[in-house]
């Protein structure tokens, strides 16, 4: 199957959380790129799309000069295969891409690079290098009993959304109906949960309390945060590290 449309309806070191250790990630002063995948165990083309991302896992480039993020949606859930990571939320994250401007159509698979559409991956390009723009800093700082990220901007903006996800590594489904059925699907950088919260800048800098979301799975996850304008799902800024890692 080609690329699936749908109509528009409508940093950074790693270390646990589960104790008493806290973690401080930053990031540059510069914009980390986030690359984003919008993908489905129903599409038949999103696997290829997968394992091309999962060759970042072991980059050296991971976290401190590239963002992965895979938000599976549920819209090719009624072939006959409700996808267990996939969620509401990030069909209407991809959809807000569209009303923003910033892709043309809702597929998958989808890559958002840098907070637009790219089809690079479709035609066996590397990714572009990175702009760079000097946009602010992010830190994020914390435990077991919560966590502190704030943003100094160096751009104007009086609205500041911070978003928090945990993702896991090496989850693998057989699946048993749809365009995959029959095939064990291994997956990547797959957001497991997420939440986000609005803040508002304060002399120069913008702060949130965050609760880590969702619960931990078996096997590896990281975490990642990024803020983004009000009404833009654009990350601005982004960090991340692996939550199953040893303090170094």
């Amino acid at each position: 199957m080609l690329s699936r449309t749908l109509p528009l309806a409508l940093g950074l070191c790693a270390l646990p959380l589960a104790g008493a250790a806290e973690i401080d990630w930053v990031s540059p002063v510069t914009r980390t790129p986030v690359l984003e995948l919008y993908s489905s165990q129903g599409c038949s083309s999103c696997p290829p799309a997968e394992r091309w991302l999962s060759r970042f896992v072991d980059s050296p480039r991971l976290w401190r000069e590239l963002v992965p993020l895979v938000f599976h949606v549920d819209y090719w859930d009624y072939l006959g295969w409700s996808d267990p990571f996939a969620s509401p939320a990030h069909t209407q994250r991809q959809q807000g891409y569209r009303s923003a401007g910033r892709i043309r159509s809702v597929y998958t698979p989808g890559f958002v690079y840098e907070g637009r559409e790219w089809r690079g991956w479709f035609d066996g390009q590397s990714l572009p290098a990175a702009t760079a723009p000097t946009v602010g800093r992010l830190r994020l700082v914390g435990g077991s009993q919560g966590l502190n990220l704030s943003f100094e901007p160096r751009l104007p903006g009086g609205q500041w959304r911070a978003h928090l996800a945990r993702l896991g590594f090496d989850k693998r489904t057989r699946v048993p109906a749809g365009e995959n059925a029959g095939r064990e699907l291994r997956h990547d950088f797959v957001v497991l949960a997420e939440s986000e919260a609005m803040g508002e800048m304060e002399a120069g800098q913008v702060r949130w309390r965050l609760a880590l979301p969702g619960q931990p799975g078996a096997g590896r996850e990281a975490l990642v945060a990024w803020v983004s304008q009000d009404n833009d799902p654009a990350p601005v800024q982004a960090l991340g590290g692996w939550l199953d890692a040893p303090t170094p």
